[in-house]
């Protein structure tokens, strides 16, 4: 949790009796983060004009800005002295590959071609959010639930080079040879290898960098026990607020597509919930499987559950436009994701002595 300065003390402590304030009521800030952005958006039509006045790319700054302050706690948190045992865990990466790049893809194409047979604009919209592999929120998700935090650092380094590499091709391979193969109606789209390149070095590369300074110089100047329970203390929340700030901001640029469209959105909520939780259930027991612990399985679990809805975002405003149907599947992306992925992090704490008996990186509640 966010008030727990290293991922072995997290494993060792009463879980739920450590959590902050703040952790403890988590669902709760969410859910009033969402509806903040929402209840903002329709109330200032003009306020999504002046947050998208200024991008880095296709994202809207605040949006990055929340999700910098948000992933730079957690990434101060990581051990990058340790990563070396997690590289050489061939189970761990390549089960994780497995699972994002070419379980996930598949099982997104699946649900929306079963679930959304005559909606092609929202059928294409979650096919790009199957595509893009999460490499933001995850650690969030990932760090509640005390998974690895240095396997989840690995795992996402990995998935920001492959998103660069295989993006487009896989996005080649789904809309257009896949359903031709089928006899499906096919999709052309060009998606562009620049916007990928700047939202991994955005969202991961600047906060990447700025964690692994951060704990090289403090340790330098300070000692590790002193960044451990002095300095990592102090920045831990730092990482739920930059999480709200940003749900609010993306909920009140979208607040008036959401709300306005409500069965249209619950049509593309009904494959998305099915995705969490096929990709979760099949992270979580296919790493049981192969021998990794609670740590490691919660990790590839959240890393195989999550998506970069920023990106997906990005993609789909940039490929088929703001008011696209496809723009709005990327949107109800997050809507579904965080509340859900939210939910797993307790199931994966109250579940975890079950799955794990005797397992010592097993939060105790």
């Amino acid at each position: 949790m966010t008030n727990t300065p290293s991922t072995s003390a997290a494993h060792g402590s009463p879980v739920l009796r450590k959590m902050s304030f703040l952790d403890r009521w988590l669902p709760a800030w969410i859910l009033g983060a969402m509806v903040l952005g929402l209840l903002l958006g329709r109330a200032l039509p003009g306020l999504g004009t002046v947050l998208e006045s200024v991008k880095i790319g296709e994202v809207s700054l605040p949006i990055a800005l929340g999700l910098l302050v948000m992933m730079y706690p957690v990434l101060a948190k990581v051990r990058y002295d340790e990563t070396a045992r997690v590289t050489g865990d061939r189970r761990l990466l390549v089960l994780s590959l497995v699972l994002n790049w070419v379980v996930g893809p598949a099982v997104m194409f699946a649900l929306a071609w079963l679930l959304l047979p005559d909606l092609p604009e929202y059928r294409t919209g979650l096919v790009i959010v199957g595509l893009a592999r999460c490499i933001a929120m995850v650690l969030i998700w990932n760090d509640l639930a005390c998974g690895d935090r240095e396997a989840a650092a690995v795992l996402v380094a990995l998935n920001s080079v492959f998103q660069v590499l295989a993006f487009g091709v896989l996005g080649w391979f789904y809309l257009q040879v896949l359903p031709s193969w089928l006899g499906l109606p096919t999709t052309s789209a060009e998606f562009s290898v620049g916007a990928i390149v700047v939202s991994v070095l955005v969202f991961l590369g600047v906060p990447l960098l700025a964690g692994f300074l951060t704990r090289v110089l403090g340790e330098r100047a300070r000692g590790r026990q002193w960044y451990e329970e002095r300095f990592l203390p102090r920045i831990g929340p730092w990482a739920l607020y930059g999480l709200l700030f940003t749900i609010v901001v993306l909920f009140a640029l979208q607040g008036d597509a959401i709300t306005s469209r409500p069965w249209d959105v619950a049509r593309i909520a009904l494959p998305l919930l099915c995705y969490f939780a096929v990709m979760f259930t099949l992270g979580m027991f296919g790493a049981r499987a192969a021998g990794l612990n609670y740590a490691r399985s919660t990790t590839v679990a959240f890393t195989a559950a999550g998506n970069n809805f920023e990106l997906a975002i990005a993609v789909a405003i940039g490929t088929f436009g703001v008011t696209s149907g496809q723009a709005l599947a990327g949107v109800v992306g997050p809507l579904i994701e965080v509340p859900v992925l939210v939910a797993l992090v307790y199931v994966s704490v109250a579940l975890g002595s079950r799955l794990f008996p005797g397992d010592p990186t097993v939060p105790t509640r």
